[in-house]
């Protein structure tokens, strides 16, 4: 006899986090971004960094990153610029216009959690947190144009 599906957890986690995402896209609308527009933005708020390192930070390829950045640039939310110290090199850099989306961003994207995660105590997402830290994915398995 086969599985019931809330007896999967594969399943469960899928499910679960299909609607997580559906809730995240839309709280990132407020600023019309992607999450992965959303994700580079964040990985730039602190400050620039060359365009390499984040390709890696974000674990993306190279290519994806550029469309990415394109996009981001296209919109001005993001700039690109030659590394003075090393012309091979492109430093990014999130713009002014860049910090006013990621702050409708964030607002938008701490409501839905707070939705998202009401039956939750602070200390159970924190468990949750760290379980997901431990599931085991393949990050080149799956697409990362979202």
């Amino acid at each position: 006899m086969a599985a019931e599906p809330s007896d999967r957890l594969g399943f469960l986690l899928s499910f679960r986090g299909e609607l997580t995402g559906a809730r995240i896209r839309t709280a990132l609308g407020v600023a019309g971004l992607h999450p992965r527009n959303a994700m580079t933005l964040m990985q730039l708020a602190p400050g620039a960094m060359s365009q390499r390192d984040l390709a890696a930070v974000l674990e993306v390829d190279p290519s994806q990153l550029v469309a990415i950045l394109n996009e981001l640039e296209g919109s001005g939310l993001a700039e690109r610029r030659r590394d003075p110290a090393d012309r091979r090199r492109h430093i990014v850099e999130i713009t002014e216009a860049g910090e006013a989306a990621l702050e409708r961003v964030d607002s938008a994207v701490s409501e839905a959690e707070r939705e998202l995660f009401a039956n939750l105590t602070s200390e159970e997402q924190d468990v949750l947190r760290r379980l997901l830290d431990r599931v085991v994915v393949e990050r080149g398995d799956h697409d990362c144009s979202e």
